[in-house]
């Protein structure tokens, strides 16, 4: 077994989680909850797979996708499928807890779980295909995870301080992962023309600088939310871990 490709394969996720963690810094969720979002982050990858095996049903007899099963399966087997489970411990385990107590948290949290989906997608990858898919993906896949769960973090950040718009701030933060997830899946999978996967690196680069200038706003949001906090005290770091 080589231990340094695992743990190559664990150290970008890692290392984003705790630069996550770092940006919370003045107002930080317990080690604890942040645990428990990155290992159901983990949890969700195992059916999430399972999903996306349908597209061995759409290949044809070289093993090759048409035009139509590789957008079906790239923006609903792979998109649809991954945001969806990823979606789940977000919205089920961390929005409605108490401790859920300003925008930022929303990035936080989806980014945690995110973390925990691209680790394992991470071993799985290595144990299959090695060294060179590996290192590839610490910069291509893992920092998309985790763009594509700022996108919905923000959204479920507004929303959770927005009851009346709630369900759409959540269906507009899901719908805007899906679609930068599905373009990005597309032009990194087809085989029509090696030029097209300049589209990826692109789609890739302008997400990262989108979930940038979200994490931004939130941060600021926050800051504001902090202040209030800091006049009219609402609860302990106590009282967060004993809701868990």
């Amino acid at each position: 077994m080589n231990l340094f490709l695992y743990f190559l394969a664990i150290l970008p996720g890692l290392l984003i989680s705790f630069y996550v963690f770092w940006l919370d810094r003045k107002n930080p969720e317990s080690k604890i909850s942040l645990l428990i979002c990155f290992v159901l982050g983990m949890l969700v990858t195992i059916p999430a797979m399972k999903f996306e095996e349908i597209e061995l049903l759409l290949q044809n007899d070289q093993g090759q996708l048409s035009f139509a099963a590789l957008t079906f399966s790239t923006f609903v087997l792979v998109a649809i499928g991954e945001e969806f489970f990823k979606t789940l411990p977000l919205l089920l385990f961390a929005f409605p807890k108490k401790y859920f107590d300003e925008p930022l948290d929303g990035i936080v949290f989806a980014v945690m779980i995110a973390m925990g989906f691209a680790t394992i997608e991470n071993i799985f990858y290595a144990y299959r295909f090695g060294m060179s898919t590996t290192l590839v993906r610490a910069f291509t896949a893992v920092p998309a995870h985790g763009a594509l769960a700022v996108v919905m973090g923000y959204y479920a950040g507004l929303a959770k301080f927005d009851p009346e718009r709630k369900y759409k701030l959540l269906a507009i933060g899901f719908l805007q992962a899906v679609l930068i997830h599905g373009f990005y899946d597309f032009f990194i999978i087809q085989e029509y023309n090696e030029d097209l996967m300049a589209f990826a690196a692109l789609i890739l680069t302008l997400a990262i600088y989108y979930a940038i200038q979200l994490v931004r706003k939130h941060r600021h949001a926050s800051q504001i939310a902090i202040a209030l906090e800091e006049e009219h005290p609402l609860e302990t770091e106590e009282d967060r871990e004993a809701e868990i």
